[in-house]
């Protein structure tokens, strides 16, 4: 690392009611936005060390007792800070992209942090520039640098501005200009002439030289990893000779390819980016922003740091492909800084880039995908680029959530893309107002209804949010409901079961009764048929007036099932696209050899005949309209995506843009809860018992029940098939309040409602005080018991068990390190044990008998030699596993687990 980091020097149409809609959704993203918060990281920790300054914002996992060190792990990082002068902010970042494509979901993880860093330290008065990096003009286009943009303003959307406290930069910025950013849009263009400079200063001093090999004799002069390279023939031309050659390729006087600057480093450093890297090469093109200015544009590893120190970044984070080029990142700064033609050098710090399951980030990848139409374009909703997951209508605060849970580390991981969806589940549970929608409509007519007559009923837009009112529902005589809840057991579905009702079947069914919700309950009278396929086309049905708005008259039984409904005049028509993952495993050609076969040719299905209610259909025409006649600043744009909702019991949907008026499209964002099953693209997941219904055109329905321990002659289940080992992520991690040996935790353990809506995370309190350092734990995922009997502990109540390892040491001389779970592995994953068969863990171990069950566990289970987690019982070693693989523990080797 840089000596002398940032050291300055002394020189230096429809109702109005939609409209409002979207205003508060809009709010409450905003809301949610600054709810969420980055864990302390190294990051932090090494800004706040370098600088003296403490951040802001995070998650609190010291417990109030000041700031954590930097962990051995990072001291090769840290060394250099500690011998800085001080430090003369402001702290600032940047996001650096080149205009040369659509960014994806790993540059959100770039976006989000960089501003989230320089929020972060608000107090040396943080702030986050962006600059387009656009140094290749052939490949750098007008049009990415408008999508880069509005992608940029779109995911930072709701956040907090940077405050501009500098009279130099508190200046009136142009539309194109503004955005969550500090300033100006920035460009690495603005700063040719100094790079140029920068290029005749090394020139001058004998530190660069213009060469003439061609580009294969410079890959055979620069050598291997196992061997030194060779000097350049041209490597030692005079310094007068070498700046009349750069000149000359400044005025354009060679041909592509005759000459390269290159920087006269070391041809036999181990570092190959030190062996002699080219700084500069020739280009007759235009450039989309200094049109034929130049025809010389320097490489990215020669304008990166003098951008940066040009404009005053402070901290260059960056992926970890740039780690071996961080050496020559600041041998470039620190030569330009010596020359006085910066006045501060800037420090790279590098971190993980995201990879995703079930997708592909490569840019040659994704053109592939576009340029052989397996999508439909860079905007399709199943791509993983910010433009397709935009309209596809996962709110930016979802992204930035899922961004902030994988935390930010120096170790590279995959991560399951079902953390993105459930991300997308839970801002959308609370942003998303409810409607009825009937993706496979069933035709019901209450035959006791007065022909013509419509009742409304007002209902809440969101149960939990009252600040977004009513909507008005409208009852009749024809009612559309969904096919899927009504089980015909006289019909063919019956017939397939064995005239068996489908277990746990609580819904409509023949001469049974059933709740509309809201309004009232009817029974089924008559059943009309499809002469073909004896397929129920129409029910005949009563309802019961005085069981209106849910109330259940006296002495007679609560009916049960409760099922959604929209009346069939007022209804909107719709067409509706259900995406699903654009692959089907996880690593999209690692068996094949080609991502292309390995993609889901079920990851889209169209439903053309879906009937919303009215308000819906108000609402996205309102939308449409205002998009017309202003849809808003480049800042605050109004998208169709904006109007989302969660149809009840189907999922979370939003307004695609190639809506108007006569034709409504919606796209599913996310179902309620995930049941992607690794092993099949299009089925449940494994645990489920399945039913499917056929309708008339053979598409299939399906109804899922969970599976629970059958009674009877049941055989007993072994103890360890007993237990709920499931895997769980750390969110929040802090002291007791009332005990110094506790710890207190917030633990994600992927529990679901009876509606498959993610519930609140549970508590859990530990006796790891001192063992583990809170930073330690935080986004860590770990393995805990779910079923034992809750316990209060010194006065709050503990909802699971986390699972450690320890040597055995007394006191403070005891380690202890937690059972570690791949970060693929989805929270609420149960368990296994190596060559055992699937656990069916009881609902809570709360009796006497029970609890003994989860002490003769624990007394098996053991760390072997290999640092992996066992159950060992009756002389058989069996490994705990995920669909990951082993749990496993850092270092700790043949001891116990409790």
């Amino acid at each position: 690392e840089n000596s002398s980091a940032n050291m300055p020097i002394t020189k230096r149409r429809c109702s109005l009611a939609a409209v409002s809609l979207v205003i508060a959704l809009s709010s409450t993203l905003s809301k949610t936005a600054t709810g969420f918060a980055y864990a302390p990281n190294f990051i932090t920790k090494i800004i706040e060390q370098s600088t003296g300054i403490a951040p802001v914002g995070l998650l609190d996992v010291t417990g109030g007792s000041g700031s954590l060190a930097v962990t051995d792990a990072d001291a090769d990082i840290t060394t250099s800070s500690e011998s800085s002068p001080s430090f003369v902010g402001p702290i600032t970042t940047r996001f650096p992209p080149e205009p040369n494509g659509y960014l994806h979901l790993g540059h959100a993880k770039a976006v989000s942090f960089n501003f989230a860093v320089a929020r972060a330290f608000s107090a040396g008065k943080g702030r986050c520039h962006m600059r387009l990096d656009d140094t290749n003009p052939t490949k750098e286009d007008e049009e990415y640098v408008k999508s880069i943009l509005e992608d940029v303003r779109w995911i930072q959307r709701g956040c907090p501005p940077f405050d501009v406290d500098d009279a130099v930069d508190d200046v009136e910025l142009s539309e194109e200009d503004r955005g969550p950013w500090y300033g100006p849009v920035r460009k690495t263009s603005d700063y040719f002439s100094l790079i140029y400079d920068a290029a005749i200063h090394l020139i001058e001093r004998g530190e660069a030289f213009v060469d003439e090999l061609t580009a294969e004799e410079m890959r055979e002069y620069r050598g291997t990893l196992t061997e030194v390279g060779k000097e350049s023939p041209w490597r030692n031309r005079n310094i007068e000779e070498n700046l009349e050659l750069f000149r000359g390729m400044r005025n354009g006087d060679y041909p592509e390819g005759k000459y390269v600057l290159r920087a006269k480093i070391d041809m036999s450093s181990p570092n190959l980016n030190m062996r002699d890297p080219v700084i500069y090469r020739i280009k007759h093109e235009s450039h989309q922003a200094t049109g034929d200015e130049w025809c010389i544009y320097p490489m990215y590893d020669f304008s990166h740091p003098i951008a940066d120190a040009a404009e005053g970044v402070t901290h260059s984070l960056c992926t970890l492909e740039f780690e071996d080029h961080r050496p020559l990142y600041d041998w470039v700064a620190e030569r330009v800084f010596d020359a006085g033609l910066v006045d501060r050098l800037p420090r790279q710090i590098e971190f993980s880039r995201l990879n995703l399951k079930y997708t592909v980030l490569s840019k040659r990848k994704l053109i592939k995908l576009v340029e052989d139409k397996h999508v439909t374009g860079w905007d399709d909703p199943r791509m993983p680029t910010l433009s397709g997951i935009r309209r596809r209508g996962v709110p930016p605060a979802a992204i930035r959530l899922f961004c902030e849970r994988m935390g930010i580390s120096k170790s590279d991981s995959n991560i399951d893309f079902s953390i993105m969806e459930d991300c997308t589940r839970e801002v959308m549970d609370d942003a998303s107002p409810r409607a009825f929608a009937i993706l496979e409509p069933l035709k019901v007519t209450i035959t006791n209804w007065e022909d013509g007559k419509l009742e409304d009923f007002a209902v809440p837009r969101h149960p939990k949010r009252a600040e977004l009112g009513d909507r008005t529902v409208p009852f009749g005589k024809t009612v559309y409901i969904e096919r899927g809840d009504f089980f015909d057991l006289e019909g063919p579905e019956g017939i397939a079961n064995s005239g068996r009702l489908p277990k746990g079947f609580k819904r409509f069914l023949p001469d049974g009764k059933v709740r509309l919700k809201y309004a009232y309950v009817i029974s089924c009278n008559e059943i009309i048929r499809d002469p073909e396929t004896n397929e129920p086309v129409e029910l005949l049905c009563t309802y019961y007036p005085e069981t209106r708005a849910g109330n259940t008259p006296e002495g007679e039984a609560r009916v049960k099932g409760i099922i959604q409904w929209v009346e069939a005049s007022s209804g909107t028509r719709c067409k509706v696209m259900q995406y699903d993952r654009l692959f089907k495993t996880e690593e999209p050609g690692k068996e094949s050899g080609d991502f292309l076969d390995d993609i889901n040719e079920e990851s889209l299905t169209i439903l053309h005949n879906v009937i919303l209610e009215p308000s819906v259909g108000a609402d996205a025409v309102t939308i449409i309209d205002k998009l017309s006649n202003n849809p808003g600043s480049e800042v605050e744009k109004i998208y169709h995506s904006s109007l989302a909702y969660q149809f009840e019991r189907s999922g979370y949907f939003a307004l695609d843009s190639s809506s108007n008026v006569d034709d409504l499209v919606f796209n599913r964002v996310v179902t309620l809860r995930d049941t992607w099953d690794a092993g099949s693209a299009t089925q449940p997941k494994k645990d489920e018992n399945i039913h499917i219904n056929h309708d008339k055109e053979g598409k299939q329905t399906q109804q899922k029940q969970k599976n629970k321990n059958t009674g009877g002659n049941a055989p007993v289940l072994e103890d360890a098939r007993r237990v709920a080992l499931r895997a769980g992520t750390i969110l929040e991690a802090g002291p007791h309040p009332e005990a110094n040996s506790l710890i207190l935790c917030k633990l994600d353990c992927g529990d679901v409602n009876e509606a498959g809506e993610p519930e609140e995370p549970r508590t859990v309190v530990a006796g790891l005080a001192g063992k583990i350092p809170f930073d330690e734990l935080v986004n860590r995922k770990v393995v805990c018991i779910t079923n034992l009997k809750p316990a209060r502990m010194r006065g709050i109540e503990s909802t699971a068990m986390l699972l450690a390892a320890s040597d055995g040491q007394e006191g403070d001389d005891e380690v202890v390190q937690l059972l570690d779970v791949p970060d693929s592995v989805p929270n609420g994953e149960l368990l296994s044990f190596e060559n055992m068969k699937p656990c069916e863990p009881d609902a809570i171990l709360k009796s006497k008998g029970a609890l003994k069950v989860w002490d003769r566990v624990k007394a098996q289970l053991r760390v072997n030699d290999e640092g992996e987690a066992t159950y060992q019982n009756d002389g058989t070693v069996r490994k705990i596993m995920t669909s990951a693989g082993p749990v496993r523990v850092t270092s700790l080797k043949n001891c116990t687990i409790g």
